[in-house]
């Protein structure tokens, strides 16, 4: 079974006129790290996830999307 996941967090993010470092700062994590979750190349930690979805008002769900496949 081969789990895949989407970030929306760049749409978001733009959409706000947010830089990656302005948003980086105000979850404090650094900008790389953001890079890394909105390219999906790494999975924030639940922490991280949190303070996300409070800054832009929403659920995790909304966030991120989760799609498992068979192999």
């Amino acid at each position: 079974m081969n789990t895949q996941w989407k970030s929306h967090i760049r749409e978001l993010r733009k959409s706000k006129r947010f830089t990656q470092s302005d948003l980086a700062k105000k979850v404090g994590i650094t900008r790389q790290s953001l890079s890394a979750i909105e390219n999906e190349r790494t999975v924030p930690s639940l922490r991280v996830a949190l303070k996300l979805s409070s800054f832009f008002e929403t659920n995790v769900n909304e966030l991120f999307t989760l799609k498992t496949s068979e192999r």
